[in-house]
Parts: structure tokens; C-alpha cells; sequence
């Protein structure tokens, strides 16, 4: 305990982090290897005790003492004493089952037939184990523990983690076919370049000293970040065979593009396994949608051979928290593999994120947004809701209309565009982009706005061509589905008008704003229109907590536009300023026909 400590801790185990505290910076890097970050706002910042937390400080070779003297050092009152007594239990549950490899086992025995072995020196534990129906089917009971096949050590270190045993993973990891990769410290494309220090530190915290218990886990860092960035700088320490996971077809090619322009590997090394090109090479860039496609219902997955195709050395997971349920099936028997998962939150509305620390990895490294922010590494961001009525003939349809029907006529309200095209005027010769959940409405704001229209049924050369050119600055406005939610690379984008959105999700929140905060030198600006006295607002309440979480802002305001704004109408005046905002702009290119 010390006076005026930067830390109180209460007695529910959450801990609050005075920002304006003299140890403020020295007390939050002592409690990241041990507590979890929940809320960032501009004062007081709120960390949990929680038993993952606890368990991931475990698995780094902390003990329970050591956090409790972490805590009293920085503690600006006496630790209540059922906190002590709380990580001392949490944390004694780690290590009481171990997992190693199985020592009768020969050294050529074949990954399919390979297995592991639970070390339980207790009885009572063994006992308690064996009477969970969920956890014994991967597992045969043998003298002082239990026998599980390879290909099953997540699925067990999961059922592990829900019986409150996480195990001590001590199980070698193999190291798969070499390939010598280093990082340039210049590009090919002539700008220098090198890790940032944060960046450093995190390829530290998931190499670790490579021995066991190291090598698998996840980065989370805000979008715009460098999250692909310090991909590869795990790749150049590790010189392995990569299978590298995105979520769409455009983030291959980002992947592809800038492996080449800041490693020194041979392009010729790196292929795409995608709807458009199959090929298998040391680097592999891959698409979640390839591995979970199949032709039927009941049908097998073809291509989830893929996995099996090369000795990879690493298997890097971007946007972790995207991860089909199919793929968690293959993920599970890749678990002698290295594995990074990267992402910008790993919040899921399903509440299945344990899944993704038990089969990928636990989280090895986090920094909150607003400390990037700080340091100009991030743009910085200012949020706002813009409320707009409903007419009085779509509020009558409203109030009589089933639940998901109101979802639809709130998000669709017409009066939005009239919204858009004001604040696409107030931001003329900025980056803009208009992003939606409907297609109908963003069809109708494309129209109206004469922008391009980007979904995912475009077919996928259209959409890096119109990608491109938005990047070279020769559009400044296109209008996007929810295909652009992920791993898009738009530097220069500062404006993002939200008009509808997938219920509350609040990942989707934080995906879309990071769309627009690449460093650049103007501030961003993020608009979310919500129709007043509807669900919208409800779900605007949720979509905004993990930002208000991170420190971010919302301002609130109300707008009632003259007039509701038909698609294609439009007076001279706005066609004159369209013209001056978006020289060189054409109609948009993509039909609800196209291929995906």
C-alpha cells in the first residue's frame, strides 16, 4: 500500500486505475501480465481480476504471491483480504492437471496418431475429472492420469478451462519446415521502414523464450495499428513454413502485397488459396470462406486438406475473432502447430471468446487505443450520433410492425440521406466512406449520391479496383456493405457515416471505426445515424460500449431534415458541389447479380 497509489482495489476483485496518478504508467504495465482491461475512459480506467487473466499469468511462470505483491505495491489502500484469498484459489487450479507428451510414445509416430498425456497427481481431481461426460470422451483413463489423441488437445484444454482445471500446456510444439524470412529495412516500394516498439513487444510477448507454454496466443491492437506488420515480424523470428487465415479475398491480397514489399522473401514463395486461385506454397494466404465452403449441407469440407498439405510452422489467424465454427474443428487438430491470432477485439456477441483463447491461443498482448491515440500512432477519432425522426407515415408502420420488421423500417429510415449527402458535403475533398447493412439502402444512398457501391457480391477485382482507386485519391466517396468491415486497408479514409448496422454488435462498431484510423495528418470523424425513438437507439446504447470502453466519446445530437430525399433526386446545387467533391467519379459498378 502506498499513499495516493494509482490503484484501488475493491473487494468484487476489479480494480480502478487513476490515469492522473503519479505511477499511473508504471502501475498499468505491472497489472497487464496478470489482470484484464475492461474499460478505458479518460479517468479512471477498470481492470479485472478474472480467472483467464489469473490463468494466462500462470501459464508465464507468475505466481499468486507475486500479483499480491504487485497489487499492495500500487495499491492506495490495503488489498482486501478476500481478494488475497481469491488469487491464491484461482490461481492454485492452475497446474494441477499438466499436459505433456506421451513418454512411450516413439519419436516417428504420425501427427494422426500421436498422443498426449494428463498428469493428475491427485486423486480427488482425477476423480472430479472423471466423472465430466463432456471432458471423458477425449480421454482414456491410465495410472495418474489420462491418455487424449493429439488432435484433441484443444478440445480438452477447453472442457479443461469450463471444469475449472486449465492445464499446464507443456506438450512440445513442432517446428516444421524452415524457410529463412527477414524484414527489410526499407521496401521494395523505397520508404524505411522498421517495428514500431510496441510492435516489438509484441512479437516478444508471443515468441516468449520458446520454450513450452509459448508460441500460441493473441495480439489485440486497435485497427490501424500494424497488426499484419507484426504478423510477419513473428514470421522472420520463427523462418517457417506460414499458413496465414483472412477474412476476405481483398485481405489476401494485402497480406500478399505487403509480405513482398517489406520481407525479403521470393515472391515466387507466397501463394493464394482462394475462390479465384489454389495454390499451396511455404507462404500460404488462405480465406476462412475457402476452408468452411463444402457442396452440400451434409457434404465434407474439400479443401479443409489444406491444413494437411505442408509441415506449417505457424498458422497465423487474422481477425481471430471471425473464426467459423468449422474451422475451430481443423484448429483443434492443428494444435501442435504454433498459432497467433490477431485481431482488434476479441468481443463476440455469442460469448464464445474462451473458445478462441483455448484453441488459438491466450492472450499474449494488448494496448489500449487511446494510448496509441496519444502517441500518433492511431489517427485520432471523434464520435458522433446523428438521431433523425422517422416520417409520420413510416412511424405508423413502425408501431404496428413485428420486432425484425422494425429493425429494418428504423434502419432504413429514407430521412437518413438527406443526412449523407449534408455531411458528405461538410467533409468535401476528405476520404468518405457510407457503410450499411442493407442493400436496398445503400443502392438507394449510391443512387442518390452517385458513388460506387461496393458489396459482396462484387465480384472481387472490381472491388480492389475500386479499392485502389479510392487509395490513389482519384475517388474520394464510396458507399460499402459489411464486406468492408474487415482487414480493408484505406489509409486515407478519414469520414465513416454509419447508416445501418447488424443489431448491436458492438465488434462491428469497432471494426468500422478502425476503418478509418490509419495515421494521417487530419483528424477522423465517425458518424452513426440512428432513427430517434426506435430499437436503433437501443442498439446504438450497446454498439458504443466497447468504444466508450476504450475512452472514446459520443456526441448525441438531433437532426430533422426538411425534406425526405428520393434515390436519383437532387437540385443543381448539389449536383455542382458532387462534382467538386468527387472529380473523376462514375456511377457505381456493382449489381445485386454479380459473383461473389
Amino acid at each position: 500500500m502506498v499513499k495516493d497509489g494509482p490503484v484501488i482495489i475493491q473487494s468484487d476483485t476489479t480494480l480502478l486505475l487513476d490515469t492522473h496518478a503519479p505511477l499511473f504508467e508504471e502501475a498499468r504495465d505491472a497489472l497487464l501480465p496478470f489482470a484484464s482491461l475492461e474499460k478505458s475512459p479518460e479517468h479512471v480506467h477498470t481492470w479485472s481480476l478474472s480467472p483467464l487473466s489469473l490463468w494466462n499469468a500462470a501459464q508465464a511462470g507468475i505466481d499468486a504471491d507475486s500479483v499480491c505483491r504487485t497489487l499492495d505495491s500500487y495499491s492506495r489502500y490495503e488489498v482486501p483480504a478476500n481478494v488475497i484469498r481469491s488469487i491464491h484459489d484461482v490461481m492454485g487450479r492452475f497446474g494441477r492437471v499438466v499436459m505433456r507428451a506421451d513418454p512411450g510414445q516413439p519419436a516417428d509416430t504420425p501427427l494422426s496418431m500421436a498422443r498426449l498425456f494428463l498428469v493428475v497427481p491427485e486423486k480427488r481431481v482425477r476423480l472430479e475429472l472423471r466423472s465430466d461426460k463432456r471432458l471423458m470422451k477425449y480421454l482414456t483413463e491410465e495410472p495418474d492420469g489420462f491418455s487424449l489423441a493429439l488432435m484433441d488437445r484443444g478440445s480438452v484444454k477447453l472442457e479443461l478451462m469450463r471444469a475449472l482445471y486449465p492445464c499446464r500446456d507443456e506438450a512440445p510444439l513442432i517446428s516444421g519446415a524452415s524457410l529463412p524470412l527477414a524484414l527489410r529495412t526499407s521496401t521494395r516500394s523505397g520508404g524505411e521502414f522498421a517495428l514500431r516498439a510496441y510492435q516489438k513487444d509484441a512479437v516478444r510477448s508471443f515468441i516468449g523464450d520458446k520454450a513450452p507454454g509459448s508460441g500460441y496466443g493473441t495480439i489485440v491492437l486497435p485497427c490501424g495499428s500494424g497488426k499484419t506488420v507484426i504478423g510477419m515480424g513473428v514470421m522472420a523470428e520463427l523462418s517457417v513454413n506460414v499458413l496465414i487465415l483472412t477474412a476476405n479475398s481483398q485481405a489476401v491480397s494485402q497480406w500478399k502485397a505487403e509480405l513482398i514489399d517489406k520481407t525479403d522473401i521470393d515472391p515466387a514463395l507466397v501463394g493464394e488459396y482462394s475462390g479465384e486461385r489454389k495454390e499451396i506454397k511455404p507462404i500460404t494466404v488462405a480465406t476462412y470462406q475457402i476452408l468452411i465452403w463444402r457442396p452440400a449441407k451434409d457434404a465434407e469440407y474439400p479443401h479443409f486438406s489444406l491444413f494437411r498439405a505442408r509441415p506449417w510452422g505457424l498458422i497465423v489467424y487474422d481477425e481471430v475473432h471471425l473464426l467459423p465454427a468449422p474451422v475451430f474443428r481443423v484448429t483443434a487438430e492443428l494444435q501442435a502447430v504454433r498459432r497467433l491470432g490477431l485481431t482488434a477485439t476479441l468481443v463476440r456477441e455469442d460469448g464464445r471468446e474462451r473458445e478462441v483463447f483455448a484453441l488459438v491461443g491466450p492472450k499474449r498482448y494488448d494496448v489500449p487505443w487511446k494510448e496509441l491515440e496519444a502517441k500518433g500512432w492511431i489517427a485520432q477519432a471523434f464520435c458522433r450520433e446523428i438521431r433523425v425522426p422517422l416520417s409520420d407515415e413510416r412511424s405508423l408502420e413502425y408501431a404496428v410492425a413485428e420486432k425484425r420488421a422494425k429493425v429494418r423500417l428504423a434502419g432504413e429510415n429514407p430521412l437518413k440521406i438527406g443526412v449523407v449527402d449534408e455531411l458528405t458535403r461538410h467533409h468535401a475533398g476528405e476520404g468518405i466512406l457510407v457503410i450499411g447493412e442493407y442493400l436496398s439502402q445503400l443502392h438507394d444512398i449510391a443512387a442518390y449520391l452517385q458513388a460506387p457501391l461496393i458489396t459482396g457480391k462484387m465480384p472481387s477485382a472490381e472491388r480492389i479496383a475500386l479499392y485502389d482507386r479510392f487509395r490513389s485519391g482519384e475517388i474520394r466517396l464510396l458507399v460499402v456493405s459489411r464486406v468492408a468491415n474487415f482487414a480493408i486497408d484505406l489509409p486515407d479514409a478519414s469520414v465513416a457515416i454509419q447508416v445501418s448496422g447488424a443489431f448491436g454488435s458492438r465488434q462491428e462498431e469497432a471494426q468500422r471505426l478502425g476503418r478509418i484510423l490509419r495515421p494521417k495528418r487530419r483528424n477522423s470523424y465517425f458518424y452513426t445515424l440512428v432513427s430517434e425513438m426506435t430499437v436503433e437507439e437501443e442498439f446504438s446504447a450497446n454498439r458504443q460500449k466497447f468504444l466508450a470502453e476504450q475512452g472514446y466519446r459520443y456526441q448525441i445530437e438531433r437532426r430533422d431534415p426538411a425534406r425526405e430525399l428520393p434515390a436519383g433526386a437532387g437540385d443543381s446545387r448539389v449536383d455542382v458541389a458532387r462534382d467538386a467533391l468527387r472529380p473523376g467519379l462514375g456511377q457505381g459498378d456493382a449489381e445485386d447479380g454479380a459473383q461473389a
